[in-house]
């Protein structure tokens, strides 16, 4: 077998390790704002109003004026492909918004999660037919990040062996032709909390998982020093009866991760999975904390997380946007602080932050 293949030249692989590590910057990740349309509809209709295309509009605009100082916390913003292409109040691109910042635009480009068939219920991602394509097009348009997402259940039976390779590979192809493209692909290979299973349980199946995108990834060539990963805390099911501490959490997730993940990762940020906004900053504090050997920066990358609090004060409403902006501030300070293992529990108060984020089965 031929171990030949070519490194990207040495330009892009500066271009690459710039724009992740910048991403990754100490005390800084990502909000994920790349809901679906149906996703987001689910979020508006918590709050009571009609998911339309302005109401979309003006919640983003919402998130991308806020003040300045936003940027202190957060490097990067993952984008649906609608919110790429609107404009705010004044006429100025989003992505312009973003940029004056100093904050990096992002994209999130699978096409969602599909049957694999054959499977005992379990899925893989499309969206990689014309993937180069829309990458190129991204990039003219100013996003240098990517999002891709895979999700893996733990079932008495599941993640079978099919399910890990399908989704290993399809992330390893996504990856290299991001690279290809001058983007740096954000990879995600979701566990998903569901189940009644432990920490152990969790733990093992995340390190099988993560193994699995590893070995793709080198069979890809993909250039891991111009990646992030974006992976799941290892948790126990929600159904567990077994409660566990943010420390036991670290454990196993520095333990899985020091197992699985080459030191060339550029950097880690955590997704949220349903936790709570407090539970989230928490657990990415006890993982920094943790002794363990750890190579990359961990961060964040939030979604639900990030905005629970956000829609909750907005409710809609104009007169409440800036009180909106600053649960975002508030919240974002309080996750740059536990990335830096500097957040002291119960210090940042939102107003849904103990409020649970777990959707089942959760989709984008």
């Amino acid at each position: 077998m031929t171990t030949y293949f070519n490194y990207p030249s040495p330009a892009l692989q500066e271009e690459l390790s710039k724009i992740a590590n910048a991403i990754v910057a100490p005390g800084k990740g990502i909000l994920a704002a790349d809901e679906s349309t149906a996703t987001i509809g689910k979020r508006f209709a918590d709050i009571g109003i009609d998911n339309t295309d302005e109401n979309r509009r003006l919640y983003r605009q919402l998130l991308f004026t806020s003040d300045k100082v936003v940027a202190e916390n957060i490097s990067g913003v993952i984008l649906f492909h609608e919110t790429l292409y609107q404009k705010a109040d004044d006429g100025t691109p989003f992505v312009e918004l973003l940029k004056q910042r100093g904050i990096i635009p992002g994209i999130k480009v699978d096409k969602g999660v599909v049957p694999l068939f054959g499977s005992e219920d379990e899925g893989t991602t499309q969206g990689l037919d014309d993937l180069a394509q829309r990458c190129a097009q991204y990039k003219k348009d100013g996003c240098h990040f990517a999002k891709w997402r895979c999700v893996l259940k733990i079932k008495r039976n599941t993640p079978s062996y099919q399910a890990i390779l399908e989704n290993a590979n399809v992330l390893a192809r996504y990856a290299s032709i991001c690279q290809a493209n001058r983007i740096v692909p954000i990879v995600e290979p979701e566990v998903l909390p569901d189940g009644d299973h432990d920490l152990d349980r969790a733990q093992k199946v995340t390190e099988t998982v993560l193994a699995a995108v590893y070995k793709a990834l080198n069979d890809h060539h993909v250039f891991l020093e111009g990646t992030l990963l974006k992976p799941n805390m290892v948790t126990a099911g929600q159904s567990c009866t077994t409660k566990y501490t943010p420390n036991d959490i670290a454990a196993a997730t520095v333990t899985a991760l020091n197992r699985t993940v080459p030191a060339a990762v550029a950097g880690i940020t955590f997704l949220s999975g349903g936790q709570s906004e407090e539970e989230a900053s928490v657990n990415l504090d006890a993982i920094n904390k943790y002794k363990g050997k750890k190579p990359w920066p961990l961060t964040f990358s939030y979604g639900r997380a990030l905005q629970a609090s956000v829609l909750r004060a907005w409710g809609g409403k104009p007169e409440n946007v800036n009180a909106a902006q600053n649960e975002l501030i508030k919240r974002a300070k309080a996750n740059s602080l536990a990335c830096q293992a500097k957040y002291v529990t119960g210090s940042v108060k939102n107003i849904a932050s103990a409020d649970s984020n777990y959707v089942k089965n959760h989709s984008y």
